[in-house]
């Protein structure tokens, strides 16, 4: 819970947060190591020195430290788990729904969990998917059409498995579907990141709700003219939300757009945990205005209403959750009685 100087308070829903192994042992070959190593990149290029981690720290933190780095310490009350397999570059997966489940179960009222799905795994993938949805009761799928598969390099949307998976997911209930679109980490192909096959597969589903994480970056006009005519599809903050403190004019005039664009209603906070921390972003976030001249030339501003709409309000409504009540349960669980 973040609160204003007024004593206002804002539930926080971290939208895009990980639990990985990074660590040598996990990793597969060259590009696990590879991928790990560019996440640092994106960490220590972005975080204000003080947040930056050592990396032996930043490739396997533990459990613990991720509590206390998103609830105690990070106003965050809810934190969405957005699962990356990767199982060819890392040996027991990066970050995978069962590996998430183990917080889930600890703190249930804190974490979402959501599954994943790949196309390329045909009929055994949907039986995969069935059990997320039966074991875990998701909401959710975090998708990566980037990712390799043996000979392939990525994936579409509009792929005709891709299609089926969709399918199922409505048929399961699975509405939230979150999919990497924009910036790229090596070794995978930036192409293979493009957001263009959102377009088509948001007005074919109308009922599905797709949150385009990190808003297409570096493809940010791609995404914007996708966005306004499908009123299904969302932007999703993370990458966005560190340039506040790296680059606070490029922020502004990317949030300018969205704000234009998309609208504060379709926009989610996320931090993408553990390549950046909650904390400082947050506070950057709550501290920031537009310049006066974006305000002029778009007519938009980012207002205390619009940033707890972005904040926490726009994922609660996309994951059926009552903030009120919410808030009630949480003031007696385990975390509660770690910030006593």
């Amino acid at each position: 819970m973040f609160r204003t100087p007024d004593g206002g308070e804002i539930f926080v829903i971290d939208a895009h947060v990980h639990l990985w192994d990074g660590s040598p042992e996990n990793q597969a070959n060259q590009y696990g190591t590879g991928w790990i190593n560019c996440f640092y990149d994106y960490h220590r290029n972005l975080s204000p020195r003080e947040a930056i981690w050592p990396i032996e720290k930043f490739r396997k933190y533990t459990p613990q430290q991720m509590v206390h780095d998103l609830f105690v310490e990070g106003y965050v009350d809810i934190g969405i788990f957005q699962p990356t397999y990767l199982k060819e570059f890392f040996r027991s997966g990066f970050n995978t729904t069962e590996q998430n489940a183990v917080l889930k179960e600890m703190y249930p009222d804190r974490f979402i969990l959501n599954g994943a799905w790949d196309p390329r795994d045909g009929e055994r993938g949907l039986e995969y998917l069935e059990f997320l949805a039966s074991r875990y009761h998701i909401k959710g799928v975090k998708l990566y059409t980037a990712e390799w598969r043996g000979d392939s390099k990525g994936w579409r949307l509009t792929d005709p498995w891709a299609i089926r998976y969709l399918e199922k997911c409505r048929q399961l209930g699975i509405t939230n579907i979150h999919v990497h679109k924009g910036p790229t980490v090596w070794p995978l192909n930036k192409d293979a990141f493009d957001v263009h096959d959102v377009d088509e597969v948001a007005t074919a589903f109308p009922d599905l709700n797709f949150i385009v994480d990190h808003c297409g970056l570096p493809r940010l006009e791609d995404f914007c003219w996708i966005a306004t005519q499908e009123k299904n599809v969302y932007g999703g903050l993370a990458v966005v939300m560190p340039f506040v403190h790296a680059r606070p004019r490029y922020f502004a005039e990317v949030m300018a757009e969205l704000l234009w664009w998309v609208g504060e209603d379709r926009l989610l906070f996320g931090s993408d945990y553990a390549i950046w921390t909650p904390r400082w972003i947050i506070e950057k976030f709550m501290a920031f205005e537009l310049p006066e001249d974006l305000r002029e030339e778009t007519g938009v501003d980012l207002t205390l209403a619009a940033k707890k709409k972005i904040l926490g309000e726009n994922a609660a409504r996309l994951y059926g959750i009552d903030i009120a009540a919410h808030r009630a349960r949480l003031q007696g669980d385990a975390v509660a009685a770690m910030m006593a």
